[in-house]
């Protein structure tokens, strides 16, 4: 399989990888006393953390205090991710998880032998730049992805917003994946007589303006799965709701946040899958390199009762109510 990679040090790490591909799996065989997972976490807010603990209460229901967990934050940082990997790889644990595309990235160039399992990431094939995709990496890297079906998302803006004829697509530039997200939706939006304008924020410092931007020439905005968008829904929500702007989410902590609706995955039972993905590496032996990226089984129609009926909007049947905490 043909594979550009991010970094021409993930691209030495695949020709090393591809050598120990045939010894099978590429940390244990067989059950040990103990293990020790390294967790690296892009940054702190409700989506990533369900995902977190899902991973972390399956392990622990399935080998009890034959586990253990070293979390760290990397508080937004890309640098600081390769620091956090980096230690783990020093510190030779058992296996990574990696909540997020940039630790995703950062722990598939630290290490061709540790088994790195990713969640909440939401396009493989981006995040690692692999060409000719057909499920898994074919080196010591798989997990979960929390991508919803954007045609449904798509789909969902319509029924919603039946005489909906702009729609700004607000992500973080420095999230290839929410630009995946963006490109891939605008088609589909296309597609159903809307037009797709997207607004890219660099961080959180311009988010306020380019969201203002956004409101002043949009009739609905899309957010999708973005990390920096997530930690920044107050900001957001201020500037939206100040323009009578509605937001439909790609996922519900967006939503909470500052959306309207949402098309939403449970993250808990995102990561809960991927720890499961672990224990059949760590124990049963799994191959990593041959073991397919899993997706939610289930998306769920969610709104916020309080903004629609604050902005006169009627949600059809078939939606959840969320509470907004």
């Amino acid at each position: 399989m043909k594979k550009k990679l991010v970094s021409m040090a993930l691209a030495t790490a695949l020709c090393a990888s591809t050598v120990l591909a045939g010894c099978g799996n590429t940390s244990t065989s067989g059950a040990k006393d103990s293990y020790t997972i390294g967790i690296c976490q892009i940054v702190q807010h409700v989506a990533l953390d369900e995902a977190t603990k899902g991973f972390k209460d399956c392990l622990t229901e399935k080998l009890g205090d034959k586990v253990t967990f070293d979390y760290q934050d990397a508080a937004g940082d890309s640098a600081t991710c390769a620091t956090i990997v980096n230690g783990f790889v020093s510190n030779n644990y058992d296996l990574i998880l990696a909540n997020a595309t940039a630790p995703l990235q950062a722990a598939a160039t630290a290490t061709t032998t540790i088994p790195v399992l990713g969640t909440s990431v939401t396009d493989y094939a981006t995040a690692l730049e692999i060409a000719d995709w057909n499920g898994s990496t074919g080196y010591n890297v798989s997990g979960t992805s929390d991508l919803a079906p954007l045609p449904e998302q798509a789909a969902m803006i319509k029924e919603i917003f039946p005489d909906c004829q702009i729609v700004g697509i607000l992500y973080c530039s420095a999230e290839p994946n929410s630009k995946y997200q963006a490109d891939v939706i605008s088609s589909e939006l296309a597609s159903l007589g809307m037009t797709a304008v997207t607004y890219s924020f660099a961080d959180s410092n311009d988010i306020a303006l380019v969201c203002q931007q956004a409101c002043d020439a949009s009739d609905v905005i899309y957010i999708p799965t973005d990390n920096t968008a997530a930690s920044c829904t107050g900001t957001i929500d201020s500037v939206a709701s100040a323009a009578g702007v509605p937001i439909v989410a790609g996922e519900e902590g967006i939503c909470k946040g500052c959306g309207v609706a949402t098309l939403s995955i449970s993250y808990y039972d995102l990561g809960y899958a991927t720890g499961e993905m672990a224990y059949d590496i760590l124990v049963n032996g799994a191959d990593i390199t041959t073991m397919k990226v899993q997706y939610a089984p289930n998306v769920t129609k969610e709104y916020v009762a309080e903004r629609c009926d604050a902005l006169g909007i009627t949600i059809p049947d078939g939606y959840t109510a969320i509470t907004v905490e």
